[in-house]
């Protein structure tokens, strides 16, 4: 990866992570001061839903984090290596987390007259969709795995080499 693309890369990072730190600090609490004045058949609703969207910004930032973590293995050649197994496996145990933060907003949403029926549909195709990320990150991994594998297994047949040399 070069240059230009990892310092690109680490700048929309740093966008992201700024912007779910201002989210998190100024929008959720404006949220919350704003479904104060929910009508009481709804105003149960209130901590569930700012629970959810401050634990889905958090594993949002766990992502950012992580991937942070691997373009600074790229850029030093060293992803290649156990060591980004954990920040994939991370991010593949945020996704997931994330998926069960939007099937719990779904259900808290479902019961009732508070949200129609096709939104709550909406929100459980969103939760398919993040799991179907999930499963694309666990591929990569394989495919990682593999990288390394065949990278160790080169290491070794050229320090054979070099001892028949």
């Amino acid at each position: 990866m070069g240059k230009l693309t990892v310092h690109t890369l680490r700048a929309v990072l740093v966008a992201l992570l700024a912007g779910s730190v201002f989210v998190q600090a100024v929008m959720v609490p404006l949220l919350a001061v704003d479904l104060k004045g929910l009508d009481a058949d709804v105003a149960h609703l209130r901590v569930p839903l700012l629970v959810i969207i401050v634990m889905g910004i958090v594993t949002v930032q766990v992502v950012l984090v992580c991937v942070w973590r691997l373009v600074t293995m790229v850029r030093r050649g060293t992803v290649f290596s156990h060591a980004a197994f954990r920040y994939v496996d991370i991010v593949i145990g945020a996704l997931v987390a994330a998926a069960l933060l939007v099937f719990a907003l779904a259900v808290v949403l479902a019961p009732g007259e508070a949200v129609a029926p096709g939104i709550v549909l909406l929100i459980c195709g969103l939760v398919v969709a993040v799991l179907g990320v999930a499963l694309i990150v666990l591929v990569l991994r394989t495919l990682l795995a593999q990288a390394v594998a065949r990278d160790v297994e080169a290491a070794r047949m050229q320090d054979e080499l070099d001892g028949v040399i």
